[in-house]
């Protein structure tokens, strides 16, 4: 098994097809596990393949996430060590991202999401760098010069090296996003918000139509055509080169469905992988409008409107996430009902979130039966909570299996536990084994836990070996010694963060070529910042060039901070020019945080000229750091005017809190009418806590009634919280008629805390 890791059109996939190639002579098979999705189709058939089968795992993220995730981790794993079915080749690709989801360790006593994912992929991972090297570049350009005029023309048009990004179109679609009309751009960025809040891949084009209206101000609204959404839908979906659209339309094959599936939409549209990784990117501060929230409650799917209505409560968009977690769980998705009632439980409605779980254990949820496990754990109800546990486990849930191991273990029967965590490692998820090894280190059976972790090493994790060690690194001489042993045993067997600890400590000894040795094995591992870790402490030693050198292989590794954090210790340190160096090689591989840097260094040595162009730079390519800071420096100078063009630039990059300080400090300066227009502003993109605060301070100067306006234009935001605040301070401040009204308006806005408070602070005190 392969994985190749790397950015939108780095190669990834190209990469897997020209491998593969020489074995179709061979007698192999490919097979693409896709109808009716791919998660489905992997689930039901991984146990079917034969040998001599390359099984092709594109966008694996769309088989190791999600629900069935683990299960389908697990069939791999048993697929891989199944010698009858040998040979068999697992080629898979994976952006970064999803790769430091799945690798990551979780902090010990905290569920552990990825286990069977991350047992997995440990040491099957390639990264591809993001640019070619100046090996390649060299390679490239003898072939140029030898014919291949798309090479040349590349290499004419590109100096950072990112040659397959340019040939794939990824710098056209940029382009044509950038410099488009306002309605293409606005349904760019619905289709871009959708995506990254959790919509699925194909978007309806009614969701589209619906959604847009709020994308555009009242200015571009009024100059539009009359055929203007048609219009858009041609511009955004003609191609750029490569055949790449930034709107690609999908049409569903009828002979596809069936009656087991939902419906795929008539008509609906796919975002380009490389502006969709680029929202995500950009957007990912953003709160989508209004229109966004009511298109996406009438046309999307339920399985995006249980992701939506997450991303909406995240973003305090009570009512919405309540009204899509209502629309999904009326189309009968239980897991939709299980999420209802989770809505229902933060909202203090105890009574009815239990129901709800209920009817949705009963439909079919184990997401439902998983959290009435821990409730009724927590609420003493151990045998209760086993019998849920159980049918959990009985209806394929492996974290059924993992919630009865913790409550014996909790209960002293050890025996059961480890009865029912080797079960669970039988089935493919050897996460319960893990937690129990913990459960007994933190316990003081020790003997014991090493025991379970090696359990667990057996069946290809070797994260508790990990855990163990990590826990015995906080005890005496004796305890850290054992630590080094458990790392030894795990780096043994290819496990990254075992390498990576084995590196840094070889490293602190004195004993370097072992600690490089250990840091590329990491880094080929999946563990990129072993090799950070390495350069840091060189750097802290002195050899300056020895840290770059390895600061340069943890980015081709794929860790682009490495020269920034280099840059930071050399800073710290007191050698700006050394740091400046650093930055500006960082910055010109298109480092933003690096651009960023530079700004502020600018700032310090009193540049603001040549600090505002870097500002608006890094800005530009997705950092706002640098352009907020200067926004605050201007307005304390008296620049508001300077202040607000820079804080604007902060926002449409993502951060919009230089407009809350900015309105903070005019509130305090006696500027109040131009506070409440930035805080307005900043609330347009999501932010509503300047009001929110404003709020507070006018209630706390003796002003309720503009207390309650800035409440009101922040509930109008769908942050609730700042009428709930204006209701508390009028209680007790004795005005119970306005408390009262203001507390309804916020639930009746989707927050009810308010009415709990007021009861609570009611409560013996009055017949209320």
């Amino acid at each position: 098994m392969a994985v190749l890791i790397g950015s939108s059109s780095t190669g990834k996939t190209r990469a897997c097809w020209e491998a593969v190639q020489p074995l179709a002579a061979l007698g192999w098979r490919l097979w693409h596990p896709f109808d009716p999705t791919r998660a489905d189709a992997a689930l039901a058939d991984l146990h079917r393949v034969e040998q001599r089968t390359v099984v092709w795992l594109n966008d694996a993220q769309q088989y190791l996430g999600g629900e069935s995730g683990e299960q389908i981790a697990a069939a791999i794993h048993r697929l891989l060590t199944d010698v009858s079915r040998s040979p068999v080749l697992v080629l898979g690709t994976l952006w970064p991202e999803y790769q430091n989801d799945y690798m990551a360790l979780p902090h010990p006593g905290s569920p552990d999401p990825h286990p069977q994912a991350r047992a997995l992929l440990a040491g099957r991972l390639i990264t591809l760098p993001d640019r070619f090297d100046h090996i390649a570049l060299n390679k490239a350009r003898v072939l140029a010069v030898a014919g291949d005029r798309q090479l040349a023309y590349a290499l004419q048009h590109t100096d950072s090296g990112r040659l397959t990004q340019f040939l794939a179109g990824a710098p056209e679609l940029l382009r044509r996003y950038e410099t488009a009309d306002p309605p293409v751009r606005a349904l760019l960025e619905v289709a871009m918000d959708a995506r990254r809040l959790g919509a699925g891949l194909h978007l309806p084009v009614s969701f589209l139509e619906q959604a847009v209206d709020d994308y555009l101000s009242d200015d571009e609204y009024d100059d539009l055509a009359d055929n203007w959404l048609d219009q858009a839908f041609a511009d955004v979906t003609s191609p750029v080169h490569g055949r790449l659209a930034p709107l690609r339309r999908v049409r569903p094959r009828p002979a596809r469905k069936s009656s087991a599936m939902e419906a795929a939409p008539s008509h609906s549209y796919r975002l380009a992988d490389y502006l969709e990784q680029h929202g995500r990117r950009n957007r990912a501060r953003l709160c989508p409008p209004e229109s966004f929230w009511q298109a996406a409650h009438n046309h999307l799917a339920p399985d995006s409107l249980i992701n939506l209505a997450d991303a909406a409560r995240i973003r305090h968009r009570f009512h919405w996430a309540e009204r899509l977690a209502q629309q999904a769980a009326d189309s009968g998705n239980a897991d939709a009902i299980a999420q209802l009632a989770e809505i229902r439980r933060a909202n203090g409605a105890w009574q009815e979130a239990d129901q709800l779980l209920q009817q949705a254990a009963d439909a079919g949820s184990t997401i439902a039966l998983i959290r009435l496990v821990r409730i009724r754990q927590k609420a003493g109800l151990s045998e209760e909570a086993e019998v849920l546990a159980q049918r959990a486990a009985d209806a394929g849930d492996t974290r059924g299996l993992g919630q009865l191991v913790e409550i014996h273990e909790v209960y002293g029967n050890r025996k059961k536990a480890e009865e029912l965590a080797t079960r669970s490692a039988a089935a493919g998820d050897t996460g319960p084994l893990v937690r129990l090894a913990e459960m007994r280190e933190l316990a003081g059976a020790t003997h014991g836990a090493e025991r379970l972790g090696q359990l667990a090493a057996n069946a290809g994790d070797t994260t508790a070996l990990v855990r163990l060690a990590t826990i015995r690194e906080t005890g005496g001489p004796t305890a850290r010694n054992e630590a080094q042993r458990l790392y030894q045993r795990a780096g043994r067997v290819g496990n990254a963060s075992a390498l990576a600890r084995l590196a840094a400590e070889r490293e602190a000894s004195g004993r370097r070529e072992e600690a490089e040795q250990l840091a590329r094995r990491a880094a080929h591992a999946g563990q990129s910042f072993a090799l950070v870790r390495l350069a840091e402490m060189r750097e802290v030693a002195g050899a300056h060039e020895e840290a770059e050198k390895l600061a340069q292989q943890a980015i081709e590794a794929g860790h682009r901070f490495a020269l920034i954090r280099i840059a930071a210790i050399r800073e710290t340190a007191g050698d700006p020019q050394g740091a400046e160096r650093l930055y500006q090689q960082a910055a010109a591989s298109g480092n933003p945080t690096a651009v960023a840097r530079l700004a502020e260094m600018k700032v310090a040595a009193g540049e603001p000229e040549e600090a505002e162009h870097l500002a608006r730079k890094a800005a530009e390519a997705g950092n706002p750091s640098a352009a907020a800071r200067l926004a605050d420096l201007r307005e304390a100078a008296g620049d508001q005017e300077g202040a607000e063009e820079l804080a604007r630039l902060a926002a449409d990059a993502g951060d919009s809190s230089a407009f809350t300080r900015i309105a903070e400090m005019r509130e305090l300066t006696g500027n109040p009418a131009g506070a409440v227009l930035l805080a307005r502003q900043a609330a347009q993109r999501g932010n509503a806590t300047a009001l929110v605060r404003m709020a507070d301070m006018r209630e706390a100067a003796g002003d309720p009634e503009g207390a309650e306006g800035l409440a009101r234009l922040a509930a109008d935001t769908g942050d609730t919280h700042a009428m709930a605040r204006v209701a508390i301070m009028r209680e007790m401040a004795g005005d119970r008629r306005q408390a009262d009204q203001l507390a309804r308006i916020a639930a009746d806005a989707g927050n009810p805390s308010a009415l709990a408070r007021l009861a609570e602070l009611r409560k013996g005190l009055t017949a209320d």
